[in-house]
């Protein structure tokens, strides 16, 4: 097992969250704030706009299983790639796309799914690409929150997890 970590921030993190964990290769999952200014900010603090946080999820994947660029497909079908600082209905800077890597070896991934993103749409993406800076988990509340509670509000399509997997069957595993 080739077992590495990402983070990525899609806006409400519970539907980013649910919508990974149905990719095959993901490990676990755990939501929380990305890049704050503040250590170990509340979700209320998050929610003030004044800490820099990102909404993110942190993704422990298997590369090779479902190795990065495959995972970053997966992420940039549960956002609208080109709005700034807002995904469904949620508005606000904590609510910004961005894909943080710990490892240098990924930041090439990163910019290659975005620079191939504006080849293919003719538009830039408005997702941050950037080495992580921090992390704090979320309050337990928000751990797998559409697990628990399956009609929340979501504005991510939770079905396309299944097709997503169905048209890249072929895809998993390939890094071996």
């Amino acid at each position: 097992m080739n077992q590495r970590e990402i983070y990525l921030a899609g806006g409400c993190f519970w539907g980013t969250e649910a919508y990974l964990k149905r990719i095959p290769g993901v490990l676990e999952t755990e939501v929380g704030y990305a890049n704050s200014a503040v250590a170990d900010p509340s979700y209320e603090e998050v929610c003030s706009g004044e800490t820099g946080a990102a909404e993110a999820v942190r993704v422990t994947y298997d590369a090779d299983v479902l190795p990065l660029p495959l995972l970053l497909a997966a992420y940039l079908r549960t956002v609208d790639p080109f709005s700034l600082n807002r995904q469904g209905n949620d508005r606000g800077t904590q609510y910004r796309t961005g894909i943080y890597w710990i490892d240098d070896a990924d930041r090439a991934a990163a910019i290659s799914a975005l620079v191939s993103l504006a080849r293919t749409s003719g538009k830039n993406p408005r997702i941050e690409a950037a080495p992580l800076v921090n992390f704090s988990p979320a309050e337990a509340y928000h751990q797998d929150y559409l697990g628990r509670n399956p009609f929340g509000y979501c504005h991510v399509n939770l079905a396309d997890a299944r097709v997503f997997v169905e048209e890249h069957a072929a895809d998993f595993g390939s890094a071996r």
